[in-house]
């Protein structure tokens, strides 16, 4: 009996904001660039290229080039499209608590 597989698509899981903020937290956490490459890019196919792109300003093209395994955005467009997914790119010290008071 032949074992039938299929690709696994992340965007099937990817229907919820919860959903989407776990996996790019799992990504961030494991701190490989490509991963949280791929799971940005995985999360923007989620909630629809087109509108992503057009709302970050790149073509498609850039973005499916970008956020595709192996892909390398720039830090401008990294930052454009996490903004148009609602996040915002920020640097703290390693071993920052962000709930310290300050």
């Amino acid at each position: 009996m032949t074992l039938k597989t299929h690709a696994w698509d992340p965007t099937e899981r990817l229907d919820t904001a919860e959903a989407q903020e776990a996996y790019l937290e799992a990504a961030f956490e494991d701190g490989d660039p490509d991963l949280i490459v791929a799971a940005i890019g995985d999360i923007a196919r989620a909630r629809g290229m087109s509108e992503i792109a057009s709302n970050a300003k790149v073509s498609r093209e850039v973005m499916y080039k970008s956020f595709r395994k192996g892909g390398n955005p720039t830090l401008s467009t990294l930052s454009q499209v996490a903004a148009s997914l609602g996040y915002k790119l920020t640097l703290r010290r390693d071993g920052e608590d962000l709930n310290a008071a300050g």
